[in-house]
């Protein structure tokens, strides 16, 4: 049986003027000013979107993603607009910029990949000797990446972000000031809800010479999060942290020999493997929200997110 899932989209929608599929987005651009995004249940891993997409995953992004977005409006100004439909998001076009902003409290992912192989330089930060892996470090730490249009983002420091003249200085110590302040604010509204903020990933750009907060913010596909209850516990006993983040899924990739590099072959998903990654979904969902996720039906899925997109520029554009 085929799971039913938003796999793609192809719309064409009024004052239409470009359309870009991301690895897990399907980007429309209604004129010079406005963005729909629709949050696809596609997934990528290692910069490659795996062949199976995950039912109701883009339904919880786009949710997580707008809560925090709202509450997150008072440090920086954000492009979203309105959400017209579980999947949807309609916001300002901006300027992005080729950076992602990763804040980091924690020695785990592609940060304890580097560690372990004894790397003690991380994007111009030093790292403490001595740390196991999920050890926090003794305060947060921003690591940015180059985003790269194919293959894999590439780490990068402060002093070469102003050497290659993406920004000025005093954006870029705005950048990194806003960075922290909404980490910050994503561990305060986790440790409410049990979890830890772990690390995350910010992504920024300009509109009318300021900077707006773009694209997706503190969901598990941008952000790792462990169970403050269990951490200590298990941090020393040495034993995996329980989370809540798309890294289980790398974990399956590596064990099954799949790291993204040239020759290997995508391990095959079975449908009990994509449903316990729908239910990983959906634990962060209920963990953030402290309600279930009511699962939209995704019977004339495309007409129903037509019909509301529409209605919803009609009403912007006035």
């Amino acid at each position: 049986m085929t799971l039913q899932a938003l796999t793609s989209t192809q719309f064409q929608f009024p004052n239409q003027t470009q359309f870009y599929k991301g690895k897990v987005r399907d980007v429309y651009t209604i004129g010079d000013d406005l963005l729909v995004i629709v949050a696809c249940d596609r997934i990528s891993a290692f910069d490659h979107v795996l062949p199976r997409a995950i039912p109701h995953k883009g339904q919880v992004l786009n949710a997580i993603a707008g809560l925090f977005l709202d509450k997150t409006a008072d440090i920086v100004k954000n492009w979203k607009i309105a959400m017209p439909d579980p999947h949807v998001t309609i916001g300002y076009r901006c300027d992005a910029l080729p950076v992602e902003f990763v804040v980091r409290k924690y020695l785990t992912g592609h940060a304890w990949r580097v560690y372990k192989a004894g790397g003690r330089l991380l994007c111009g930060n030093i790292l403490p000797e001595g740390l196991k892996e999920n050890d926090p470090f003794p305060t947060p730490i921003v690591t940015p990446a180059t985003k790269a249009l194919t293959g894999h983002d590439e780490d990068t420091t402060y002093d070469e972000i102003l050497e290659k003249g993406i920004v000025s200085k005093s954006e870029l110590d705005e950048l990194y000031r806003i960075s922290l302040a909404l980490f910050q604010r994503g561990t305060e509204i986790a440790a409410e809800k049990g979890l830890i903020l772990v690390d995350t990933k910010y992504e920024f750009g300009m509109r009318d010479g300021e900077i707006v907060l773009i694209d997706e913010i503190h969901t598990p596909d941008s952000s790792r999060f462990f169970y403050s209850d269990s951490y200590d516990d298990l941090q020393r006993k040495g034993l995996s942290q329980r989370q809540l983040s798309k890294e289980f899924v790398r974990e399956w990739l590596m064990e099954n020999g799949f790291q993204g590099k040239e020759g290997e072959v995508i391990p095959t998903m079975t449908d009990e493997f994509v449903n316990s990654i729908t239910e990983r979904y959906e634990e962060l969902y209920r963990a953030m929200t402290g309600m279930p996720l009511d699962r939209r039906s995704y019977n004339n899925i495309e007409k129903e997110i037509e019909q509301k997109v529409n209605q919803t520029i009609l009403t912007i554009q006035g």
